[in-house]
């Protein structure tokens, strides 16, 4: 599957964005999609993950209360809605798909390790000042 992740910019600290990550080639109600972010010389993290049904999903701590991730599997979109946003959440965005599906007692671990998905979107910048 091909996916675009897009509506990164610049915001002030305590603004909001909303990034999309739209699939396309296949379906996107079969896949689990997580959004990880990466600042330049850092590695990957793992920011947020929705199953493919929506019902199952996890956040870092570091987003909890802040971060709202959604599905519309009609249009094929994965949300990542991003409030209160603070300076260190500056980086590039990605999402990636992933097509295997884990008990709820494995979600967690399992999708918040870069290579537990088989896709990955181009990334969106995010940029918050201070």
């Amino acid at each position: 599957v091909q996916l675009q992740a897009s509506g990164g910019g610049l915001v002030q600290a305590g603004g909001s964005l909303r990034l999309s990550c739209l699939a396309s080639g296949r379906t996107l109600g079969s896949y689990a999609i997580g959004w990880f972010c990466q600042v330049p010389g850092k590695e990957r993290e793992f920011v947020a993950v929705i199953n493919w049904s929506g019902v199952s999903i996890y956040y870092a701590d570091s987003v909890k209360g802040r971060f709202t991730i959604s599905r519309d599997n009609a249009k094929n979109t994965v949300y990542l809605q991003m409030n209160s946003l603070k300076p260190e959440d500056t980086a590039v965005y990605y999402c990636a798909s992933s097509v295997r599906r884990v008990n709820s007692g494995s979600f967690a671990t399992y999708y918040q390790r870069g290579s537990s998905y088989d896709d990955w979107g181009q990334g969106t910048q995010v940029t918050v000042s201070s």
